[in-house]
This record gives structure tokens, sequence and C-alpha cells, in this order.
């Protein structure tokens, strides 16, 4: 009985296995052929430079007054030595919170990346769950992005027809 029932759930997971259909996307060639994701990132990008700037100036100004009291404190009175530390804290904390706001987990540049980007990777899995639909696939692999795909045959990477749902003729 036990072997029966051993034979016969084999069978069910083989054809069951056969039964799947896959197919994969490379969604880093996907976004590379997509004009908007070009201007998107570039308006990011711009916008990362300008904060990482603004951000790197601040922690110049800091480390010019740490550099003059390291090498003043020693002459300066006690008040004076406690009044340029809470100034010195004070420009840190700054720093650390201009940091914060700009690339912090909800930061700017978290909520421009998704008022960017996000948009069009909706277009892109739209576009892919179509793909996937009219061929019947049951999974799809992304190739891009660390992925633990180790090996996909190109005859099953539909990122050509991802763009061409959108509209895009690929490279």
């Amino acid at each position: 009985m036990k072997k029966m029932l051993f034979v016969l759930l084999v069978m069910f997971g083989t054809s069951f296995a056969f039964g799947q259909k896959y197919g994969y996307i490379d969604s880093d060639y996907i976004m590379a052929n997509v004009p908007e994701y070009a201007e998107a990132k570039e308006k990011l990008d711009k916008l990362a430079e300008r904060w990482t700037k603004e951000i790197e100036e601040r922690y110049e100004v800091l480390k010019v007054k740490k550099d003059n009291f390291a090498r003043e404190e020693v002459l300066l009175p006690e008040e004076e030595k406690l009044k340029r530390k809470e100034e010195i804290e004070r420009l840190e904390s700054e720093a650390m919170q201009m940091q914060k706001l700009r690339f912090g987990v909800s930061g700017d540049y978290f909520q421009k990346r998704q008022e960017l980007i996000k948009p069009i990777q909706d277009k892109v899995f739209d576009a892919m769950q179509k793909v996937s639909s009219k061929r019947n696939y049951s999974f799809v692999f992304d190739k891009a992005n660390q992925s633990n795909l180790v090996y996909a045959d190109s005859k099953f990477d539909i990122s050509d027809e991802v763009l061409k749902e959108m509209g895009i003729t690929g490279k």
C-alpha cells in the first residue's frame, strides 16, 4: 500500500511539474530600453548629487570648526570652550539630521524615487503580467537584481515581449 501511494505521489508530482511553464525577464535590460526611466533616473541622480553636495558642505564646515577648536582649545577660557563644543555638537546634529532627511529610510530620496520610478516599474509589471498570462506562464523570474536564477535558456526570456507590450522596441 505504501509503495502504491509513493508511486502515485511521484507520478502526480512529476506531472504537476511538467505542467508548469516558466519564463524570465531581465528588468535591467527592460528599464534600459524605457525612455521615461532614463529621464526619471537622471532627475533622481541630479537631486541626489545636489543633496550630497549640501551634506558634504555641512560636514566640511564642521571639520574646519573641529580643527580650529582642537588647535585653539588650550588657549581658550573654559566658557569659550564650552560654547564652541556646543556649537560643534549642534552642527554635527544638524548635518546628521540633514543626511537622514534626504537619504533616510523614508527620506526625500526614497519618496522622490517612489514618485518617479515606481509608476514605470508598475507599467513594466503590468506588461509582464499580460505577456505571462498570454503565454500561460506559472512563474516568471527576474534575471537581474541579484536573483538566484543560476541559468536560464534565452528562449524563455520574455523581456522583448514585455517591451513590445509597453509599445517599446528593444535593442
